[in-house]
């Protein structure tokens, strides 16, 4: 709390002498001294250890580690002011209230997980008297949105949790289909818990009249990299381009320097989720998937539209698979694996989903056929309930993830009717029965 007050606090000073001298040359020393700030305190608590561990091996030192414990949301407020802050030099917002700076940086639906808000979308709603007035629509379609979103981090993500936790733990020891199902694990795990989040943040904001910015959009719908990053958090990807990308030159470089802008870009996307070798290689493929749809879209050679969204999805999830590992050696391991550099083993080796390859027997048996027709002589081995519920769930998220509506859509144009606000109770209920085994949102630890 202290480290956001004093964010807060220093960054709202910066801002009022920004406002006052917008656009003068002068005024660019102290953006910078602002811009210093930001990304001191960023990187002293997310990033020391990680420097001084990595010097440590390189140099062979033996300096100890910081003892520090990592604010949370401080990614997202730290990057909320930033763009704060560059808008004020660039005089694109005026805000003379410190209350009212406040609320913008730590309203809370967006603050621990997104998304990354900007000042002048956020302040004209708070500031509008029209918008203190009770809303029953929006309450509505907000409570659905809320609801929705409950619903793929309990119902889905968090099912799905085990199998991918299992598959990571044992990166060393995955055959080809254990590679498979542990990379579509985890990358749907994320999807549904990330997106959750989001829903939930938005639903929370609309029952009180406010429109926070939508950060996603069927992402693994996306038919190349650029498409992706145009429906995945969707807020860091503006703001990547608006405040690092462009201003750097962005098109304007040249081809040459745009391609390594691609590069430069997504690494500090990748350092900016956490401070690991993981996150480093996770945001320079994606750079480098950039730079090589550029050129492939010179080729003119579009590949089929349902070819390109696997591709694309398949080179998301491997790369999630980097971003997940607990280290380069992991994700070698699981990489590895996947390719079939181990060989192509469709057997299972992790206990979680072992039983899938014997699935139709123990369906077999489990019907009570097997026993009607004496086929076996001792009783059926029941199918692991907890398994069971993680290949469900990650099925389910198969199938949502391709379909053409999303959870935003379906809140914002759905149609009241008695049947279905009870169909929306009756699915918030069973999840916040769930909601006491739910584990702790994924991107609260960036």
């Amino acid at each position: 709390m202290l480290v956001l007050l004093l964010s807060m606090a220093i960054n709202f000073a910066f801002g009022q002498y920004l406002m006052a001298r917008a656009n003068q040359a002068g005024a660019k020393r102290v953006l910078i001294a602002g811009l210093v700030f930001n990304i001191g305190m960023l990187g002293y608590y997310k990033y020391s250890n990680f420097f001084i561990a990595n010097m440590n091996a390189v140099l062979g030192l033996d300096y100890s580690l910081f003892n520090i414990a990592l604010p949370l949301g401080i990614s997202f407020f730290t990057f909320t002011q930033i763009a704060f802050l560059v808008d004020a030099w660039r005089g694109r917002v005026v805000e003379l209230s410190i209350t009212n700076y406040f609320l913008f940086v730590t309203y809370f639906p967006h603050l621990l997980a997104g998304p990354i808000i900007h000042h002048r979308e956020m302040m004209p709603q708070f500031a509008d008297p029209t918008l203190k007035i009770i809303n029953w629509g929006n309450i509505a379609r907000g409570l659905i949105l809320f609801t929705l979103g409950l619903t793929k981090k309990v119902m889905i993500a968090d099912q799905i949790a085990p199998w991918a936790n299992e598959g990571f733990a044992n990166a060393s020891t995955l055959t080809f289909a254990d590679a498979w199902i542990t990379i579509f694990s985890y990358g749907l795990q994320l999807a549904f818990d990330f997106s959750g989040y989001t829903d939930m943040a938005l639903g929370a904001a609309l029952m009180m009249n406010i429109k926070l910015p939508q950060n996603f959009n069927a992402p693994y719908r996306a038919t190349d990299i650029q498409d992706f990053w145009r429906r995945w958090h969707m807020t860091l990807s503006r703001f990547l381009r608006d405040y690092i990308y462009i201003p750097l030159g962005g098109n304007r470089a040249g081809e040459a320097k745009m391609c390594l802008l691609f590069v430069v870009t997504f690494v500090i996307g990748g350092l900016w989720h956490g401070a690991a070798w993981t996150f480093v290689l996770w945001g320079l493929l994606h750079g480098v998937a950039l730079v090589v749809l550029h050129f492939w879209k010179k080729l003119k050679m579009p590949l089929p539209n349902v070819l390109a969204i696997a591709v694309t999805f398949i080179f998301v999830v491997c790369c999630l698979a980097v971003f997940r590992a607990a280290s380069l050696t992991d994700a070698q391991h699981i990489l590895s694996a996947a390719a079939g550099f181990n060989g192509v083993s469709m057997q299972f080796n992790m206990p979680a989903w072992k039983w899938l390859a014997d699935s139709p027997m123990l369906l077999f048996q489990s019907s009570g056929l097997a026993a009607t027709l004496g086929a076996f002589s001792e009783p059926p081995p029941p199918i692991p309930s907890a398994s069971l519920a993680s290949f469900a769930a990650l099925a389910a998220a198969f199938i949502l993830s391709f379909t053409p509506k999303t959870a935003f859509d379906i809140a914002t144009t759905i149609a009241f009717t008695g049947t279905k606000m009870v169909l929306v109770g009756v699915l918030l209920l069973v999840c916040l029965v769930l909601v006491p085994g739910a584990t702790e949102f994924i991107y609260f630890i960036f």
